[in-house]
């Protein structure tokens, strides 16, 4: 644990770091041609960091998820656990959603903003055709499992998983060699994975840095309203999920909230979901999470359950409209949030992907796209706080469902379990199954 707390301890120090050097460099290169060149040089670190994790994030979630199917063995466990799963996404999905509706419209953030309007037909360049059921149901399938794990597709690759695991289940004996290849390629996975962690703290330092350099930090002053109503309508949402794994969980949940602080500030500071995807099987394994389950839940959750992302989408539609002042009546509202309970299903965990679903809303209800680029000068810093507010709604859909499944281990048996810890090598990938006490 002591380990873990000093990365925590470095991407905080690395936060701060990298706000200093990026207003340094604001101040020193005032031309903005030159203050976006030498933020795309300090990025590298970031972007070298992102794609380390993209190369990992496909055969990571391939071989956990289907270790985790295999280990349920039958079927009929599989559709219990995605019931049930699915149950708990599309109920925060709904609550998400409503929130920012809510919170836009009592906080009223677009009324009298005191910009210049983008005009109307001002072009964004955003792909706004892609969201119909009809490409979504076919989407869900992947063409070729190779496509889908080069550009990193995790809903295909949970669906191409989900049968593979399903189909070794039922191999018996003879599927124990193969399993036995997929469990050794997880915790090679792993092993790189912790690996590639230690680079965290450089590459937010980069991410901060680089954000500031070419933003400054008068864009916050600017949009402060919009930002600080979007960040407390984040805090209320914050505070359901904690609720929600109270009322679930009960005392624990505050264990699971301190658990997860490192890949909260991991996918905080980089405003990338996927950043944190490995810590975040980590930080189950340590609240006592199966790795069945949470090998299970989490990679669909990563398709079904961006809560924040979700409830920013229903925040921003609202705020283009008020700034225009365009009034959408109360029905109109609820087809739309009906809408986005299927546009945002599939959403990849990078930043600047809900900007793309949003952009579809606007398009859909006759909205001007250009109110975008009100907010993308700002998103950077929105799509942070999103983006690790996705990391605490699916760790706690994760341990819920165990709870559910009886797969949550008491606290007295991890008491016991830390003692032998030494620390050193990755979290076993299928916990005993102990009931929660």
């Amino acid at each position: 644990m002591k380990k873990h707390s000093h990365i925590t301890t470095y991407i905080v120090i690395a936060m701060i770091l990298g706000g200093v050097v990026g207003y340094a460099c604001h101040v020193a290169f005032p031309d903005p041609r030159i203050a976006k060149d030498v933020a795309g040089y300090i990025s590298i670190f970031t972007d070298v960091f992102l794609r380390l994790i993209k190369m990992i994030i496909a055969p990571l979630v391939f071989s956990t998820l289907v270790m985790g199917i295999a280990h349920m063995g039958d079927a009929s466990t599989v559709g219990r656990v995605g019931v049930k799963a699915l149950g708990w996404f599309i109920t925060a999905s709904l609550v998400s959603l409503t929130l920012g509706l809510i919170m836009a419209t009592l906080l009223q953030p677009g009324q009298n903003i005191g910009l210049p309007l983008p005009e109307v037909g001002a072009a964004t360049n955003l792909k706004t055709n892609a969201f119909t059921l009809k490409d979504f149901v076919t989407h869900l399938v992947p063409k070729s499992v190779a496509e889908s794990m080069a550009n990193n597709e995790i809903l295909q690759i949970v669906v191409f998983s989900i049968f593979f695991g399903t189909a070794l289940s039922t191999l018996g004996e003879a599927g124990k060699r193969m399993a036995g290849v997929i469990e050794d390629l997880a915790n090679v996975m792993l092993k790189i994975t912790g690996a590639v962690m230690w680079l965290a703290p450089i590459a937010v330092f980069a991410a901060i840095a680089s954000t500031v350099t070419t933003q400054g930090l008068g864009i916050l002053v600017t949009f402060a309203r919009f930002m600080g109503s979007f960040y407390l309508a984040l805090f209320v949402l914050w505070g359901l999920l904690t609720l929600a794994g109270v009322v679930f969980l009960g005392k624990r949940a505050f264990t699971l909230i301190k658990l997860i602080r490192e890949p909260f500030l991991l996918s905080f500071s980089t405003a990338s979901s996927e950043a944190a995807y490995p810590k975040m099987l980590e930080a189950l394994d340590k609240f006592g999470v199966n790795r069945k389950i949470s090998s299970f839940v989490l990679p669909m959750g990563y398709s079904f359950n961006l809560d924040g992302s979700m409830m920013y989408c229903t925040f921003a539609v609202l705020f283009i409209a008020q700034a225009y002042d365009i009034h959408l009546p109360l029905g109109t509202q609820i087809t739309m949030l009906l809408l986005l309970m299927l546009t945002s299903k599939g959403m990849a965990g990078v930043p600047r992907a809900s900007l793309v679903v949003i952009a579809a809303t606007l398009n859909q209800f006759n909205l001007p796209e250009a109110g975008l680029l009100l907010i993308m000068g700002v998103d950077q810093f929105l799509d942070m706080g999103r983006s690790a507010t996705n990391a605490v709604g699916n760790s706690i859909a994760s341990a819920v469902v165990a709870k559910w499944e009886g797969q949550l281990a008491s606290e007295s048996t991890l008491d016991q379990g830390d003692q032998g810890d030494t620390g050193g090598e990755p979290a076993s990938l299928h916990k005993p199954d102990t009931a929660q006490a």
